[in-house]
């Protein structure tokens, strides 16, 4: 049903690619500048490739918009279209916040279970791009669950290094200070992988009403 439904122009699918491009390209240059972080020249440089990535994608969330409001026929639920679209974008504003709280805090040392957290939103970033593309097949339902399903269980583990890294910093930090400042950067990265998630389960609404 879904590939009789699907609009002539097809470019719902097309712009949801190259969303998800931007979000995966988004979420390796926080990691990159989390990995770098002692080389200023590193973190301004990734800030501003970050903030150029999240224009680019703002631009195709309101394209997707506007084809939305033009289109009849869509390939599935209106409102899915929309919270799809939404959600993505969700995930590259907050790899925005994440790069931009990282530098106004001025947070001195990036630690390793930062890294790892941003490197956790990364593999789930990833599939969600895998996911998406296979958006076009209802054939391909089985596969994208399972990508649903990985994306589960990568903020499942998120929230356990989240768990581990807040009890550390609350045991070996001294400074309340960088106690605030960490703590508040955690928690923006984890939230992340929450995004991801909310895309995992309205990309698996979709299979469920549509395969």
């Amino acid at each position: 049903m879904l590939g009789r439904l699907m609009p002539r122009e097809g470019r719902f699918f097309d712009l949801f690619n190259a969303h998800a491009e931007r979000i995966v390209e988004g979420a390796a240059h926080l990691v990159h500048m989390m990995q770098h972080y002692d080389e200023e020249a590193v973190r301004q440089s990734e800030l501003q490739e970050i903030d150029r990535i999240e224009t680019s994608a703002d631009k195709i969330a309101h394209e997707t918009f506007a084809l939305l409001h033009k289109t009849f026929i869509t390939p599935f639920d209106r409102e899915d279209i929309h919270q799809l679209i939404s959600r993505m974008d969700d995930i590259l504003d907050l790899t925005q916040d994440v790069a931009e709280s990282v530098m106004l805090y001025d947070i001195q040392t990036v630690t390793p279970e930062a890294i790892q957290l941003a490197s956790l939103s990364q593999m789930c970033c990833e599939r969600v791009r895998s996911a998406v593309a296979m958006l076009t097949n209802m054939d391909n339902a089985e596969a994208i669950l399972k990508l649903c399903s990985e994306i589960d269980q990568l903020e499942s583990d998120a929230d356990r290094v989240m768990r581990s890294a807040m009890s550390k910093l609350f045991r070996d930090e001294s400074d309340v200070r960088q106690v605030i400042k960490l703590k508040a950067i955690y928690e923006l990265l984890e939230s992340l992988t929450d995004k991801c998630e909310d895309v995992a389960n309205i990309l698996e609404g979709v299979v469920l009403e549509n395969a």
